[in-house]
């Protein structure tokens, strides 16, 4: 088969390396990589008296329209069910998605899966804990060498990880370096999914995850809802209240890995904050080191305890304590990267930021992609920026953080 190559029209347009997108998974993934004596507890999309779905773990689970929104307008965007027959070819064909991808300048792409969840949490909430490793590691081969090995140097492999057990997951991450992978999918806040935090143990509790994608050069790619909760402010806050919200929970992660102590013990770990956009980063940086500078003496010793009505006390941290010499904001240069959709902004917050630590997205096929226009958008959100720079956010800072090098352009693959 013969892909589309890029028209003479978007030669002009630079061509950038998208961080986020996302996959439709084929209804074959599973079923064609797990044992025979798995494959009828194990994802099987069948359908029923309610229309298609995936069925695994007691559990009906269908694919929202929400999630594969390429192809349709605003107007016709809709949570409600949709069949594999009423997508876009490219929500979940590979070979598809590269005609899609040349549209819009998109020269590689990194994907989140859609049935496991952003992380994985869907094997993670499983009860079968050997069944979910299995699926697991069938995911990951799938998308390693079906997804990815479809078309070389188009597709940044990111991988899930066996959520539950530490070492299973760094397990994980190295089997499936040497396969290929380039990226772990990880929770933006693992404590409202019931497990440990960032905090947890001084941080220690996730150490053998944090040494394995270090050791890897393996980014963890942390996507706002992989905590699987929406940020509210109340019972009643309304949907479209609550989708604003979304990219909060990724500037309170962000807090919590400057202060978690962790990026220290770790130089080489990177942070990708996926769907995050940038408005808020400079922010977070300015308050993290003033925070620093000024509380440190009282609240970097312990935890504070007591009624703030009959007054408080400082219980002092037992053991190992924090190292807070490296200020926030060079912690964040250091290790964390903001990606971005669509900012009008862009030139003026990269400058604060920092040109190395921004990377871009088009968050395709969902409902905040810029797709098919993507090339067109980013292009002028950072036409003033020289070429130089202009080429760090498009796609050379992906290709140094991700260690990968993208195909030629044009592609053409028989």
């Amino acid at each position: 088969m013969t892909m589309t190559a890029p028209n003479e029209s978007q030669t002009s347009v630079d061509w950038l390396i998208s961080v986020d997108d996302h996959v439709i998974e084929p209804p074959n993934v599973w079923q064609d990589r797990l044992p025979a004596k798995f494959k009828e507890a194990g994802p099987r999309l069948a359908t029923d008296d309610k229309g298609e779905a995936w069925f695994y773990d007691g559990k009906r689970i269908p694919t929202l329209g929400l999630s594969a929104a390429a192809g349709k307008s605003k107007e016709e965007f809709s949570p409600e069910p949709l069949a594999y027959s009423e997508m876009r070819a490219g929500c979940y064909d590979p070979v598809a998605r590269i005609d899609d991808m040349n549209q819009a300048n998109i020269l590689a792409s990194l994907c989140f899966p859609s049935f496991p969840r952003l992380c994985g949490q869907t094997f993670y909430e499983g009860q079968d804990r050997e069944l979910g490793e299995l699926c697991v590691r069938a995911y990951n081969d799938w998308m390693i060498e079906e997804w990815a090995g479809s078309a070389p140097g188009r597709y940044i492999p990111l991988v899930i990880v066996p959520l539950w057990d530490p070492k299973l997951a760094a397990a994980e991450i190295r089997r499936t370096s040497g396969l290929g992978a380039k990226a772990v999918s990880f929770s933006e806040n693992p404590a409202p999914l019931g497990l440990p935090s960032l905090h947890h143990d001084r941080g220690r509790y996730w150490d053998p995850v944090f040494e394995a994608a270090a050791e890897c050069g393996m980014p963890l790619c942390t996507h706002f809802g992989s905590s699987s909760s929406l940020m509210k402010t109340s019972a009643e806050t309304p949907m479209i209240a609550t989708v604003a919200m979304n990219p909060t929970s990724l500037l309170l992660s962000t807090i919590d890995w400057l202060f978690s102590g962790i990026l220290p013990r770790f130089p080489d770990l990177k942070i990708c904050l996926s769907e995050g956009g940038l408005g808020w980063i400079p922010w977070v940086l300015q308050r993290s080191d003033y925070t620093l500078d000024r509380q440190r003496y009282w609240a970097a010793s312990g935890e504070i305890e007591g009624d703030m009505l009959d007054g408080v006390s400082i219980s002092q941290n037992a053991g190992e304590q924090l190292d807070y010499s490296i200020p926030p904001s060079q912690l964040f240069r250091d290790h964390i990267y903001g990606c971005f959709i669509d900012e009008p902004d862009a030139e003026l917050l990269i400058a604060q930021i920092g040109i190395d630590n921004v990377m871009v997205e088009t968050d395709y096929p969902h409902t905040d992609s810029s797709w098919p226009n993507s090339g067109e958008l980013l292009g002028k959100q950072i036409a003033g920026l020289s070429a130089d720079d202009r080429y760090k956010v498009l796609r050379g800072n992906a290709e140094k953080v991700f260690h990968f090098t993208p195909a030629e352009i044009p592609i053409s693959v028989g």
